[in-house]
Parts: C-alpha cells; structure tokens; sequence
C-alpha cells in the first residue's frame, strides 16, 4: 500500500513552472496596456477640459461688456416756466436740449474744465437728449422745480472708446462720431460726469434698430423665448409621454409598430432646419397662423423636440424590471394600473429629466425660427397681455443673438456675445432642474 499522507511534490521543483505570484511577461503586457488607456483617457478629458474652458472665458470676455454702459450723469432743474416756455415753442426738444447744455457747461466751469462744445456734438454723444428729457418732464410733472439727476446713456462709439475698442488715432470723422468729440468725452471723464454702470436695459429691454447697438437689450427676447418654451412643454410633454407608454407597454409586436419605432428614430435625425420648412408651409401658408408669433414658433419646436422625448421615456420605462409589472398583476391589479400605478412613478425622473434635456434643445435652436420669421422681425417692446404673448409678433434670444451678429456695427457684437451669456444661464439653469428633479424622484430597488 502506498502511504495517501505523503506530501505532493512542490510547485517549485516541477521543470518550467512558475508563481501565481510572480510577473509573467503577459501579465506585464496587460497591466502596461491598461495604464496606457487611463493615461489616454485621462489626457482626452483634459483636452476637453481645456477647450471648453478655453471656450468660456473667451464668451466671458467677450460678453461682459454688455453688461456694463456708459452714462453721463448730470444734475438738472427744470421751473415751471421754463416747461411752460419749451411746450409752446415749434422746437421744444431743441429748447430742452439747449438747457440740459447749459446746465452740462455749468458743471464743467465748476470744476475749473473748458466747457466749449456745441450742441451736434452732445447729439453725436448722447442722441436726442432733448426728446429724453421732454418725456421724462410730462411723465412726471411733480418734479418740476426739483434737482433731478439725470443718468443718459452714451452711444455705443463712445462706449467703445472708453473700453478701448475704439482708438483716436483710426476713428474717421463720420455722422455718429468725430474725432473732435473725444476731447469732450475726456474732459467728461475728467470731471468725473461719465462713468460706467451696469446696463440694466440690456436685460430688460428690446432691440433698438441697426442705429443705435447702444439701445439694444435681450429682455423682450427672453419673453417670446418664454412663450415659445409654454407651447412646447404644454404640448410635447403629455403627447411625447402617452406615446411612449402605448408603444412601451400596450402597442402589439408588429410590422406596423416596427415601422413607427423607426420613423420616430429617423425624425430624432432630421435636421432643424427641414422643421422649419414644415412649420412654414403647414402653419403659416395652409393654416394662416400669425407669422413670427411666439405660437408658431412653440409649433414647429414641439415637432423638432417630440423624437427626443418619445425616445428618453421609452428609454425610462424600460428601464424598470419586469419584477414590478409581474409583482402589481400578480396581486391582481389590471395592466392600466400597473403601468400608472407602479411603472410610471418609478420612470418619472428619467422622463423628467429627457423633457427638460428637449426643453433646452429647442431653446437654443435657430434655424425653425429662420424660416417662420421671427429673425426679420424687431423686437422692441413687450406682449400686451398673456394671451397677446402667443400670437403677437416677437423673437427669440437665439434669433436676437443671430439677428446682431449679422449685424455691420461692431458694438452689436458685444450684444450678441451677452445674448450668449443670458442664454447659456437658461441652459445650465434647465439643466440643473433637471438633475435636481432626477435625485428628488429618484427611487432605487
């Protein structure tokens, strides 16, 4: 008999065996190839990385001079007689200007500085400063006989000089600026009479014509971007939703849901522009709608964002297990509350957070509101009402953006650079709803 306790040969003494705990040359190759591929990955994030920061400090720097404007402050009286005066006058805006001069050379002389100027170059610097002070008088005649300070805004040339954008030495004597009225915007700045403050009427305001980008503002923009966005979400989130949960959860297997399946894949695809085209044959030329309305625009961008939301639902849906449809028919619950009882809840952060990913793809989406017209309108003032707001004309900010950039002044450059700025902070603000949402509902099994 053979003894069974004897112990086994080592390991070390067998011919041409090695360790499992030593490095073999193949065990090197793939530790080697796996660092290579962190270190690949790794520098392809930081290239990203840098372009994109590349790419916001160059909108930041680019923008921000948007944001700010420079004004001419000066402290003016108007009596009643003189008001009484200017209004019977055939040129009252002339006798207003002719008195916010006089009170503007009155400062000047204080601070021991050479007020000589003439009245076409405070036109050239300020605009019709005399309209502005008119209107301000018969809006609020309770001020009459009071100091009032006055905060009138440059144009966007002598804005330019100011920020540097603008050199003396190649500026060329033209209607809207002269060489010579830089020496009073330095005795201005001197005095200490111009300076620079946030421009609140860039925010607030509406475009003011291809004269004057000084004027421009996004604010009227940014109410008909908020109207097209009403349409959109009133619309695509109900129809893109019940459409996900027929063809998810009821639709039968066939050759006909096969073939819409693939057609909502294919329009995910399309692009924009041919839903423009859609939206201004449809709309506008067969159904009469008003051109350039916030309502027809609304239209043509919930067709452009129904794919994406038909495809993030399903996506959601499906991504709850089987195990909770099985469990709520098992306990007798009919397939109807199964789906809306159990299976939507536990879907509802995805499809929530697929609208609102639509929601700020259509925002920024340009070419539909080419074709329907909402880049040739102007945009100067506001709805008067709710429901004046869908189907008065308007814009939107990514139009207003396109419609200054193509604009021949380069001070609407500078406009259409913070237009990007306002609009970038409605996308990442959508965008941080999104996941909030998403953590808020989230459930985990």
């Amino acid at each position: 008999m053979t003894d069974a306790t004897a112990p086994l040969p080592s390991s070390s003494h067998r011919a041409g065996s090695s360790s499992l705990m030593e490095y073999d040359a193949g065990t090197r190759r793939r530790n080697n190839a796996e660092r290579r591929f962190r270190a690949y990955g790794l520098a392809a994030v930081a290239f990203g990385m840098f372009f994109l920061a590349v790419l916001a400090v160059s909108i930041i720097r680019s923008g921000t001079p948007a944001f700010t404007r420079t004004v001419v402050q000066v402290d003016f009286a108007m009596t009643q007689q003189q008001f009484d005066e200017a209004e019977k006058s055939l040129l009252k805006t002339k006798v207003y200007s002719g008195l916010f001069i006089s009170a503007l050379t009155a400062e000047l002389q204080e601070r021991g500085l050479d007020s000589t100027f003439d009245e076409a170059a405070i036109e050239r610097l300020l605009g019709k400063v005399g309209g502005t002070i008119r209107e301000y008088y018969k809006a609020n005649p309770a001020k009459l006989g009071e100091p009032v300070s006055f905060s009138l805004a440059t144009s966007s040339r002598v804005d330019g000089y100011l920020n540097g954008r603008v050199k003396r030495d190649t500026l060329q004597d033209s209607r809207f600026l002269m060489a010579s009225d830089l020496d009073l915007v330095d005795r201005l700045e001197e005095a200490g009479i111009i300076h620079a403050e946030f421009n609140w009427p860039f925010l607030t305001g509406g475009d003011s014509g291809v004269d004057n980008p000084g004027g421009a503002g996004i604010g009227v923009s940014v109410v008909g971007s908020f109207f097209m966005m009403l349409v959109v979400l009133v619309l695509s989130l109900p129809i893109g939703v019940a459409a996900s949960i027929y063809l998810e959860e009821f639709a039968p297997q066939n050759w006909f849901t096969d073939l819409i399946e693939i057609n909502i894949s294919n329009l995910a695809a399309v692009p924009s522009i041919v839903f423009g085209i859609l939206g201004l044959a449809v709309f506008i030329q067969f159904m009469h709608l008003p051109q350039s309305a916030p309502l027809v625009g609304g239209l043509v961008l919930t067709l452009m964002t129904l794919p994406t939301i038909i495809i993030s639902t399903r996506a959601s849906l499906k991504s709850v297990p089987p195990s909770i449809r099985d469990a709520a028919l098992g306990v007798g619950a009919s397939k109807m509350q199964a789906v809306f009882h159990h299976v939507l809840p536990l879907a509802m952060p995805g499809i929530l957070t697929g609208t609102i990913i639509g929601l700020a793809q259509a925002l920024g989406e340009t070419a539909p509101l080419l074709l329907i017209g909402m880049v040739g309108f102007v945009a100067r003032g506001y709805p008067g009402g709710f429901l004046e707001g869908f189907v008065e004309p308007n814009s939107a900010m990514p139009a207003q953006i396109y419609t200054w950039a193509a604009r021949a002044d380069a001070a609407f450059y500078d406009k259409a650079w913070g237009g990007i700025i306002v609009l970038l902070l409605f996308l990442l603000t959508m965008n941080i709803v999104a996941i909030i949402l998403r953590r808020r509902f989230e459930r985990r099994w």
